[in-house]
């Protein structure tokens, strides 16, 4: 018994077990929710699901938002939703990344979900070693944050300098050094990771790759390098290890359910680019502008974060509105 009550009431970067585990214990729940009932027998995920599977993932985490508010206070509450929020925002750039992945290892939409599932065990693992590398680097280095949100500002300007780039794939290291080092099978079979196939020199059984688990690989890599900025981003509105991390992962857990559907879309956020590179230079801003004119409040950071995004939305969707006028136009 005290040792349970030491489990439950200790002290976990700063906050009580049974909070981590409550937390843990319905991500585990949604993920065996997902795999064991939504989607027991695999089947193409179209976009009306995908919205409604969305919707109850958001509704999911605003709940617990809801909750966060009720116990840990307003500030944190707020915190949470502007980590959400934030998170949210620049993890839709992943889809942009992940779409190009899936289509460049021909990926049928399948199989897509699979791929995701997966990898969103993955995603949660490394989010919590880098989250709590982040939260100890700021316990020990308080100064740190200024560099998260100098590298924050610095990679705002180049998004908006850079605009859209996309990763060469066929040039990616790490797939070129997955080929070079493994068994890769030339072409999908089936839903599977790994096939047992007879080698083509000494004609033995042996374990091959397929190209879905290159795709995974690969989408584990991009949501480590997007995590780079987000993990910074979240950090710069609050050094909250739990209010980070769960922000951090709900957000996540809602966007894989988002994906096919926003893949359908991805022509008419064009320019949701710069919006994201725009909160990352004001949530950068705000460590450097404390010392100026103080702590800005987290409702108008909140405020800032949902103004930007839907801006960049709105004037997404109303710019290539008008170039597809523009070209039916040309075609007449």
């Amino acid at each position: 018994m005290e040792l349970l009550a030491t489990i439950l009431y200790g002290d976990f970067l700063g906050k009580p077990g049974w909070m981590w585990l409550a937390f843990i214990g319905i991500v585990l729940g949604l993920l065996a929710f997902d795999l064991g009932i939504l989607h027991r027998n695999q089947h193409e995920i179209e976009v009306k699901e995908s919205l409604g599977l969305s919707a109850f993932y958001i509704c999911i985490a605003l709940i617990f938002g809801g909750w966060v508010w009720w116990h840990l206070g307003p500030e944190s509450g707020i915190n949470y939703l502007t980590g959400f929020m934030i998170e949210k925002s620049l993890a839709m750039d992943n889809v942009f990344v992940i779409a190009l992945i899936f289509s460049y290892f021909a990926i049928p939409r399948l199989y897509q979900h699979r791929v995701l599932f997966w990898g969103i065990l993955g995603v949660i693992v490394l989010r919590a070693i880098m989250i709590g590398l982040g939260a100890a680097l700021v316990t020990q280095f308080s100064w740190i944050l200024y560099v998260f949100g100098g590298f924050l500002v610095l990679t705002g300007i180049k998004m908006l300098w850079v605009g859209d780039s996309k990763p060469a794939l066929d040039t990616n290291p790490l797939l070129n050094w997955m080929k070079r080092h493994f068994r890769v099978t030339t072409q999908l079979h089936g839903d599977r990771f790994f096939v047992r196939l007879p080698d083509a020199k000494s004609g033995k059984v042996v374990t091959w790759l397929t190209p879905l688990f290159l795709a995974l690989v690969l989408i584990e890599i991009a949501d480590l390098i997007f995590a780079v900025d987000s993990v910074p981003a979240i950090f710069a509105i609050t050094t909250d290890p739990f209010i980070v991390y769960t922000s951090n992962i709900f957000a996540i857990l809602g966007l894989r359910a988002l994906y096919f559907a926003l893949a359908a879309m991805i022509h008419r956020f064009k320019y949701l680019k710069y919006a994201l590179a725009l909160i990352l230079i004001f949530v950068g801003g705000k460590i450097f502008t404390v010392n100026v004119i103080g702590k800005i409040p987290a409702e108008l950071s909140l405020a800032v974060t949902f103004g930007l995004l839907l801006g960049g939305v709105l004037y997404s969707l109303w710019r290539t509105r008008r170039d597809g006028d523009r070209l039916a136009r040309v075609g007449e």
